[in-house]
């Protein structure tokens, strides 16, 4: 049985959900937006070369956010280590640094994020939406690292 203090991950590594990264990466390095997508690139924080991965910008009362629907993936902890790294959309290439937020200042950013995005991700809330109770969203915290994009 798990421990309970172990992080939370959600590991998609089907058919659908390996061609729903592939399509979505190869639109937003040509260029072509989903909603907010980028390619985040993030050195690893063994090999130290480049890791890359879709992700969902989210833009919020004027700041930027990355968060992390599957919990604590590799590229979470790539970030935790290297403390910023590189979003892609076609040729544009922004590079940024990364403070990820506590669990007390998530619950309006997850709000945010699934009103945005629910339909792709809401698979990995459980259930929880964006109308769910600041409580709910502070409950679930741990479970989703957030970064805000300096």
């Amino acid at each position: 049985m798990a421990a309970e203090s172990e992080p939370r991950l959600i590991v998609g590594n089907n058919l659908l959900d390996r061609s729903t990264r592939k399509v979505v990466s190869g639109l937003t390095r040509m260029g072509i937006s989903l909603l907010g997508s980028r390619v985040l690139y993030v050195r690893g924080r063994k090999s130290g070369e480049w890791r890359t991965t879709p992700v969902n910008l989210l833009k919020y009362e004027g700041k930027r956010y990355l968060v992390a629907p599957r919990g604590h993936t590799q590229w979470v902890r790539n970030m935790r280590v290297s403390g910023g790294g590189e979003l892609h959309i076609g040729r544009r290439v922004e590079v940024f640094t990364a403070t990820e937020l506590a669990d007390e200042e998530k619950p309006d950013i997850l709000r945010a994020y699934l009103k945005r995005w629910k339909f792709e991700v809401g698979m990995f809330f459980n259930g929880v939406g964006p109308d769910a109770s600041d409580e709910k969203l502070l409950e679930i915290a741990p479970g989703y690292p957030v970064f805000q994009l300096g």
